[in-house]
């Protein structure tokens, strides 16, 4: 059976359940906070740094690796010092925003020039050679593939841009759960059926990493 990034491989490519945690419910927490204390950005952004850190502890005790818990603390950090300095709630929720639209951004010129940004982040699995860009199918295989990624990239832009304008804290939280997570593993799954050839000519442990945990 050919390998897939299906069920459980998709789950441990997000984080597992407690990375799906650590990147939604410090959100959800904040604009909680937020809208049951007279919509004061402090004490929100203080529980939701004190959550993400507790997601963060909680992985370094179980032994896991603590990247995922480590990255999505930092993230809050970053968007409770924005928020906190504005006074804006609604800013909680832009460093998220900006880096959507850099990554969505960085994937498209990718593309253009010819030099497809997810050719680069999987060929060392993939253990393509160094010039692989330079083989008009291949190079046309990972285009298509960083397709899917500019398209969700600017996809959350385009429906949490609007509500940030327009200061939609709670809906923004909501927002920032559904194009998450589930957005991210549908990438990794499309992404797969894209680039699938270069997954089945491997041989050995690529073809074999479904179904082993």
């Amino acid at each position: 059976m050919t390998a897939s990034p299906a069920g459980q491989s998709l789950l441990s490519a997000v984080g597992g359940r407690l990375g799906i945690a650590e990147t939604t419910v410090p959100f959800l927490v904040f604009a909680a906070v937020w809208a049951a204390n007279d919509r004061e950005v402090a004490p929100a952004a203080i529980v939701a740094v004190a959550v993400a850190a507790g997601f963060a502890a909680a992985r370094i005790i179980r032994g896991a690796t603590p990247q995922f818990a480590l990255s999505g603390a930092f993230g809050v950090g970053i968007a409770a010092i924005v928020a906190s300095t504005t006074g804006r709630a609604e800013d909680f929720f832009l460093p998220g925003i900006l880096l959507n639209a850099g990554s969505g951004t960085a994937f498209l010129l990718s593309i253009l020039i010819g030099r497809p940004l997810l050719g680069f982040v999987a060929a060392p699995m993939l253990k393509e050679e160094p010039g692989w860009h330079r083989d008009p199918a291949i190079r046309g295989l990972y285009a298509r593939a960083s397709w899917i990624w500019v398209a969700i990239f600017y996809f959350r832009l385009a429906v949490q841009l609007p509500l940030y304008l327009t200061g939609a804290v709670g809906p923004l939280a909501v927002a920032r759960v559904i194009a998450g997570p589930p957005l991210f593993a549908l990438g990794l799954w499309l992404s797969y059926l894209v680039l699938r050839s270069r997954f089945d000519r491997m041989d050995g442990p690529l073809r074999n990493t479904d179904g082993d945990g």
